[in-house]
């Protein structure tokens, strides 16, 4: 046999065969050498290569892992009740002999019954008696370890087994127990285990007396609360009354799984008593104020080993009751309330309210706010804490109910379970003439009365639709198939508006194609087939995970040059890009404070938007709004310094960071600065407001707060489709010709389509602006003002500001939606100033 070496032939010639002769094939001494040695090398290395697999691969039992399966721990805690022994206050002392005497036997009881269950014997470890009171009533917990072997008996440890083995042993080994104890009413639920304590450990528990005064207690180390603490209070009032305790500042970390407050009604951490559980950070006009049942209650803090917040500060106080709600109303108008609120209603409350109208008058009821919310609640159900009206049930969360009633009475019934409480519900109640229901306004089918303007343009104000039924529709509205009345520049903008579709069925693509983003349609077929269909790539984009080399106006560009497969990547929370640039910078656009969604009105609530900044010119006050998008950089609109050369004069102006209230922007909280350089874009045009955005850098960095934040910028790449809901916020004007609002304003507003957006301006957009409006009702960015931002969550919970209030023809006008400079388009110019 002949040897052959191979030549790789270069720019595509054939590769070079050559055949050695014998000469070449002999080697020299020093090449057999060098043989040699290199096999012993080779023999060495597969030694050490069979040791290492045999180490690894062939004694399974000696490999170790990153994660460990971890063993089981079941922690169950409740109640029992003592009918027979009389209440020692005594008893209220965990040191106390007496505590001893009672908690001992009744730990030993426990035990014994646990052990008569081969399975809860097996893995029993303790029952602790954590507290006593007036009843007389034990609270208790009691702990089961499962080893890692024996993870499969996990399933076997269940709530309602636990229950049916007590109801069915507990008793009996209290009656044949030395003492003799009579136990009823037993109760146990699955219990977080870092709830937990052993009540003779002096470790941040606590044992406080509520009585008339007003009394204070802090979280540990406040304001910086330790790491991985387990904290507990236990509070008691006199008997007859109940606790009212209210947090006058909260600031934990914002993760409820592994930080969080919990309130119960109740001595134990059982979840069937509890009242609930918060985290986060909440605004001080939106307090935690929660109330016991009867004159107990405990308070957890629970938190984890990674960030240090402040904490809480908390006050509390008696209630001599909280069951005195409901009775018969008979006045023309009022309102209704659930019991003590705002604070959160407390447990085990019934209330009845009967208005009574007199005869041929009829009852109206409207709630401006209504939060009665469960975990695991169907709100379609309401099995737990309800309000029921004429027979049917209401709870959960509700933007909007409003009812009327058949006869001249109507009957409100409130009702609160034993666990989980809620800010409840603020009613107001009138009665009217059926046969003029609403004077001067339209009657909707519920009975609320609205302007007659709002009847027919295409929003639900009654609730129930009834306003925009056997509707004439305008020449500037769309005719629904159901009847609706839309208005025209909602047609074809990807949104289903009419609710039957049709304001979308007849828009150019068939239903066998696909739109593209920039409105064009291509087949079905063509969608995520490999191939660039769309102009703009959006066929094509999200159809798969990971990067590519290919580049779209739709894809999110790493910093590697590669780009992503997926529409709206950055600061989604999952790292797309290898480098991980998609999540650099992402300390953006979150809300520290907690806030309800419902709040009513469009008064803005206190670090609602953190990001929104009030621009003083001089000393005429408020003039124009703008956005922060670092510690040094405002983002604002360049029409606000176009007016002549002292609005283009850093010294001329001054900027509130933090503000709510106009008349209070000398709070401590409220940031002032001065600005150091204005950054107006070069192509503005004064005539068209293009390229209507500009840059103020400030003279002193700001300092991030719970008022203080940066919204996020959006990439190039980033897509705020038609139709997606975005808030618009400022001090402008109510309505068109007013006065500045003094307290921030906010409004909804829809993005709109880009082709309906150059129709309804007449074609004065350039691909610089955007549209985001609604008709009449003054929801416009009239209550924004020049500079302010267009803010829009994503899917991921981030705000990002996709445009600046730049222009529109008058406030709120019907068919002329507020114009916004696009921020995606000018995004690469904000990098190139302010490198943010």
């Amino acid at each position: 046999m002949s040897s052959a070496k191979f030549n790789q032939g270069s720019n595509g010639q054939p590769e070079n065969v050559t055949f050695l002769g014998n000469q070449e094939k002999k080697p020299s001494q020093k090449k057999a050498v060098l043989v040699v040695a290199v096999i012993l090398a080779v023999l060495v290395l597969g030694a050490i290569i069979a040791v290492l697999v045999w180490r690894f691969a062939a004694k399974p039992e000696k490999q170790t892992s990153t994660v460990k399966p971890q063993a089981g721990v079941r922690i169950f805690s409740g109640r029992m009740m003592l009918p027979d022994i009389q209440y020692d206050k005594a008893l209220e002392n965990p040191t106390s002999v007496e505590f001893t005497d009672m908690a001992a036997p009744l730990e030993s009881i426990m035990q014994k019954t646990y052990c008569e269950d081969p399975i809860f014997c097996k893995y029993f470890t303790k029952s602790v008696i954590s507290a006593f009171s007036e009843g007389l009533v034990a609270y208790h917990w009691t702990q089961f370890d499962i080893p890692v072997e024996n993870l499969s008996d996990l399933p076997m440890l269940t709530e309602d087994r636990i229950r049916k083995h007590l109801h069915g042993n507990l008793r009996a080994a209290g009656q044949n127990s030395p003492e003799g104890f009579t136990i009823s009413d037993m109760s146990a639920s699955l219990t977080d285990a870092r709830m937990a304590r052993d009540p003779r450990s002096n470790d941040c528990l606590f044992h406080l007396v509520a009585d008339s005064t007003n009394k204070t207690f802090v979280s540990p180390g406040f304001p910086k609360y330790p790491l991985k603490a387990r904290c507990q209070w236990q509070i008691r009032s006199p008997q007859g009354t109940s606790i009212l305790v209210w947090f006058t500042y909260f600031n934990l970390e914002d993760d409820c799984s592994n930080v969080f407050v919990a309130v119960y009604d109740s001595l134990s951490p059982d979840k069937s008593q509890a009242i609930t559980e918060q985290c986060g950070q909440r605004p001080p006009t939106n307090p935690l104020e929660v109330v016991s049942s009867g004159n107990i209650m405990l308070i957890s803090l629970v938190t984890d080993g990674k960030v240090q917040k402040p904490g809480f500060k908390a006050n509390y106080t008696v209630l001599k009751s909280v069951n005195t709600c409901g009775g018969v109303l008979s006045a023309m108008s009022g309102n209704i309330t659930s019991p003590l609120y705002p604070s959160f209603y407390p447990p085990s409350v019934d209330c009845t309210w009967t208005v009574q109208a007199p005869a041929g008058k009829k009852v109206r009821i409207k709630f401006t706010m209504f939060r009665m919310k469960e975990p695991n609640v169907n709100p379609n159900v309401c099995q737990k804490d309800y309000v029921r009206i004429m027979g049917k049930k209401y709870c959960g969360e509700k933007a909007m109910l409003a009812l009327s009633s058949d006869a001249n009475s109507m009957e409100i019934y409130f009702h609160s379970d034993k666990s989980y409480t809620d800010k409840g519900f603020k009613a107001e109640y009138s009665i009217f003439d059926p046969g003029n229901p609403c004077p001067g306004k339209f009657a909707c089918s519920s009975g609320i009365c609205i302007p007659n303007e709002l009847k027919c343009d295409g929003w639900n104000d009654c609730g129930d639709m009834s306003d925009e039924k056997s509707c004439h529709c305008e020449e500037d509205q769309f005719a629904c198939t159901n009847g609706l009345c839309k208005p025209r520049y909602w047609v074809c903008d990807r949104v289903n508006d009419c609710g039957d579709n049709s304001d979308e069925l007849e828009c150019g693509c068939s239903g066998t194609e696909e739109k593209c983003a920039d409105g064009s349609c291509i087949p079905k077929s063509a969608v995520c087939d490999g191939n660039k269909d769309c102009a703009d790539g959006s066929d094509e984009v999200s159809c798969s995970s990971g990067t590519s080399t290919e580049c779209t106006e739709l894809t999110f560009q790493c910093k590697d040059g590669k780009c992503v497969n997926k529409l709206n990547a950055e600061c989604d929370g999952i790292k797309d890009c290898a480098d991980g640039s998609d999540e650099e910078n992402c300390d953006c656009g979150v809300r520290p404070f907690k806030h309800n969604r419902i709040v009513g009105g469009q008064n803005a609530d206190v670090g609602e938007w953190p990001w929104q900044v009030s621009l003083h010119f001089k000393t005429q006050g408020y003039t124009c709004g703008a956005s922060i998008i670092s510690k040094v950089w405002l983002l604002c609109a360049a029409h606000c310094f176009s007016h002549s050369t002292e609005y283009h004069t850093e010294s001329n102006w001054v900027t509130y960071s933090g503000l709510r209230d106009q008349l209070k922007i000398g709070d401590p909280d409220i940031k002032m600065r001065k600005v150091k350089t204005i950054i107006t874009h070069p192509d503005y045009n004064q005539m068209n407001f293009d390229y209507d955005i500009a840059l103020l850098e400030l003279e002193t960095p700001l300092e991030f707060t719970s008022l203080i934040h940066p919204i996020c910028l959006p990439a190039t790449s980033h897509l705020f489709t038609a139709g997606m809901a975005c808030w618009v916020t400022g001090w402008g004007t109510l309505r068109e010709g007013g006065q500045t609002a003094q307290l921030l304003q906010k409004a909804e507003v829809k993005v709109i389509n880009d082709t309906v957006c150059n129709d309804v301006t007449e074609g004065l957009v350039t691909s610089r602006m955007m549209c985001s409006g609604y008709l009449a009702g003054g929801v416009d960015a009239c209550q924004g003002d020049s500079g302010g931002p267009l803010s829009c969550q994503s899917e991921g919970g981030k705000w990002f500001q996709s445009g600046i209030v730049s222009w529109g023809e008058g406030c709120a006008r019907r068919n002329k939606p507020g114009v916004y400079t696009r921020v995606t388009k000018l995004r690469e110019w904000i990098r190139e100033n302010t490198e943010v």
